[in-house]
């Protein structure tokens, strides 16, 4: 396989024999690599195939940008869920709960924890998904010092069950993509200036916008009750915050659905990743 871009020591894309552009993961992979040359397949720890059209590049820098434990851990986490119920080995889904999860470590490590209030309406509607969910969680924190909160098989749940949104139906794509491209240009008249897409806070900026048609479709936005983070957050990105509500009116007339405060908050966290992309 032939290495087309070395995103870190560790992360290459490459194309393998199917003509694919496939992300690599595997210790030194990328050590002193360059464009062109040969990958050496005794390095190759993981393979991420890109799906229902993900940009490789943006994949391939979200994946660099998450510790390769925490791929590892969520990969794993995974399979010891599978015994509950039938999981996709689907590229977005591992990528998507290792992102999550090294956020909670993260989270858990500064003694910041979010409550999901959802659980009762995910318990309901979702049982096979929130077991399998707990024993993915009961994994995770058999292998960490810091154990993660109980309510994190919540949020799990809903990883799994947004997996189970994929079709094949196109005219969904195009209006995501029709209203990406509405959204960055709304950003770049709020800063005066352009944002590059292929950047890992781009990545999941787009990554949180396709849950969250996920969940406005299903009608379960995110409502975590908290007030005191919100206000703190707002407070701290006041310009993010003012292009936050540009973008909810965006959404709000392009979906004909309104948006939760904490949905509008978490669009202002990303904002501020984007805006400040040395600095977060």
């Amino acid at each position: 396989m032939e290495i087309l871009r070395v995103f870190n020591n560790n992360v290459v894309l490459s194309r393998d024999r199917n003509g694919r552009e496939v992300i690599l993961t595997g210790r030194g992979l990328g050590f002193q690599a360059k464009a062109g040359q040969v990958v050496d397949p005794a390095k190759v720890l993981r393979t991420f195939v890109p799906e229902d059209g993900r940009d490789p590049d943006n994949l391939g820098a979200m994946v660099a940008a998450i510790p390769p434990e925490h791929l590892l851990l969520a990969e794993q986490a995974l399979e010891a869920g599978r015994d509950e119920m039938h999981i996709p080995g689907s590229t977005v889904l591992s990528v998507a709960l290792a992102d999550h999860l090294s956020f909670a470590i993260k989270r858990r490590r500064m003694g910041l924890d979010f409550d999901y209030p959802l659980r009762t309406e995910v318990s309901h509607l979702y049982p096979l998904e929130l077991r399998a969910a707990q024993r993915i969680l009961q994994f995770v924190n058999s292998r960490l010092d810091e154990p993660l909160d109980d309510n994190e098989e919540v949020a799990i749940a809903l990883h799994l069950v947004n997996a189970g949104f994929a079709t094949g139906d196109l005219s969904y794509t195009y209006q995501m993509t029709g209203l990406f491209t509405q959204l960055f240009e709304v950003l770049e008249q709020a800063y005066g200036r352009g944002f590059d897409r292929n950047t890992v806070n781009a990545a999941r900026f787009i990554t949180h916008l396709r849950y969250f048609f996920v969940r406005a479709n299903s009608g379960r936005q995110i409502e975590e009750s908290a007030g005191k983070l919100r206000a703190a957050i707002n407070d701290s990105y006041p310009d993010a915050y003012a292009t936050a509500l540009k973008l909810q009116t965006v959404l709000e007339l392009r979906l004909g659905e309104p948006l939760t405060a904490d949905e509008v908050t978490y669009l202002t966290l990303h904002v501020a990743r984007m805006v400040n992309e040395n600095r977060l």
